[in-house]
């Protein structure tokens, strides 16, 4: 069945004229539609979709009369009606749904006197459309090409490296004052206490996969409620990651220090309304969510935020359960990760038909960034604990970027979404590897934090 995406654009009757385009689903094998709006003819939209136009004695006679023509989808066929229309003197017919859009198939054999443009649209951009620019609209239908690269790709890489490299370096900070706390019998109780590291082991790792999969049965049959628990879950955790990362700036900044006592406690004043501002955060993207002129913005900060605290948090054991648990990761639902509300997203910025009709955003999952982030971070710990000056952590914060160009790359050349671990966990894991045993010190990287015994400042 041959189906294509294309723009109906409108314009309102308004000084200067209000225009605003909406997406269209029309066949290709039925017309041809212009690729700029230079060579499209504007009609007058008459607004019939009170009717189905499934007789011609539902329209009185001449209200069609060089018009563009919407009405509602009925139970005769779409070629039924462009029969019905052009008799009528119609110039365009548009069809309104409001189901999902879907291709326009019908057998034209029987129809080959029919050549009236044909598009089926939504039936809520109908209303937008009266709305928005008035009862009056001029319409006319264009197929602007595919753009060959979507720019907002590079946002999103800039987006995920720069997470991935802050999220390493921050671990390797954190484990330098571990083993500094380690070598000072003075300061290893305080640090312990202030440890939050989770390790990640293979146990931790099925436990995970099987929740994740477990939740994504659920979503399938009740995501009418679990979506709500999910954005619940996010605002929490971005929240609390949002303040992690904001407290540690804050620690940096010898002023401001002011400390009230509660309960045998003392607190930081800053730390109460750095805690209040995150949390607003949160709530404030939890109630415009939707609004996706700005609301993107917030949710990436937080989304960003989310990662850097789970990459700096969660460590990796050792070289050898890392790489098992990055392939058992990047083949179980970390790539369907864009199915649930925890993702980077950023506005395309070419202007096309895709655009308005698919998603007007594009798109990575949290786990494009964390799965291959916790590989980083044990980089830059090893670095820490060898001395090694930061060659295992730069070299794989490289092979990252790489990984995400290469799906950039096929995702182009594929024109469908890829699943970018399956880039970006070979890309990682390869490099590391070649890393250690170039430098002969594959023993040492397999093992891990067996090795930091004898560390010295």
């Amino acid at each position: 069945v041959a189906a294509d995406e294309g723009i109906l654009h409108a314009s309102g009757s308004g000084v200067p004229p209000v225009t605003k385009d909406y997406c269209i689903i029309y066949n290709s094998s039925w017309i041809s539609l212009p690729k700029t709006l230079d060579n499209a003819t504007f009609r007058t939209l008459e607004n019939l979709t009170s009717t189905v136009l499934c007789s011609s004695a539902e329209v009185p006679s001449g209200l069609m009369k060089d018009k563009a023509v919407v009405v509602m989808r009925g139970n005769c066929t779409f070629l039924e009606k462009a029969r019905i229309a052009q008799r009528l003197g119609a110039k365009m017919l548009l069809i309104a749904s409001k189901t999902r859009l879907s291709a326009i198939s019908d057998n034209k054999t029987d129809f080959e006197d029919v050549t009236l443009p044909i598009a089926l649209i939504r039936y809520n951009d109908i209303v937008d459309m009266q709305l928005v620019l008035g009862n009056e609209v001029n319409v006319t239908l264009y197929a602007p090409p595919l753009p060959e690269f979507d720019y907002s790709m590079v946002v999103i890489f800039l987006i995920a490296v720069f997470t991935v490299a802050l999220g390493g370096y921050w671990s390797g900070v954190a484990e330098l004052e571990n083993l500094k706390a380690v070598a000072s019998p003075g300061e290893r109780e305080t640090r312990w206490k202030k440890e939050e590291n989770v390790t990640f082991t293979p146990v931790t790792v099925i436990f995970f996969v099987v929740i994740c999969c477990v939740m994504l049965v659920l979503l399938y049959f009740f995501y009418k409620w679990l979506v709500y628990v999910i954005i619940s879950v996010f605002c929490l955790a971005s929240a609390m990651s949002l303040y992690n990362c904001l407290a540690a700036l804050i620690g940096e900044i010898p002023f401001g220090q002011c400390r009230i006592t509660c309960s045998n406690k003392t607190i930081e004043v800053r730390l109460i309304f750095l805690a209040i501002f995150c949390i607003a955060a949160a709530v404030v993207w939890a109630v415009f969510r939707n609004e996706d002129r700005w609301a993107w913005i917030l949710q990436d900060i937080l989304g960003v935020a989310f990662c850097l605290n789970f990459i700096k948090t969660l460590k990796m054991p050792n070289f050898k359960n890392g790489a098992s648990i990055m392939v058992e990761v990047a083949a179980g639902p970390f790539g369907n990760s864009e199915k649930l509300p925890v993702v980077i997203r950023v506005p395309r910025l070419e202007h096309s038909a895709s655009t308005l009709c698919d998603l007007p955003f594009s798109l990575l999952g949290f786990g494009d960034i964390i799965v291959p982030g916790l590989l980083v971070a044990y980089c830059r710990r090893f670095d820490v604990q060898t001395r090694s000056s930061s060659v295992y952590y730069i070299s794989c914060t490289i092979a990252y970027a790489v990984g995400m160009v290469l799906t950039f790359i096929v995702l182009a050349l594929m024109k469908m979404g890829q699943p970018a671990l399956l880039y970006l966990v070979p890309c990682t894991l390869i490099t590391s590897s070649l890393i250690a045993w170039r430098r002969k010190e594959m023993k040492k990287f397999w093992k891990g934090s067996s090795y930091q015994v004898g560390w010295r400042p």
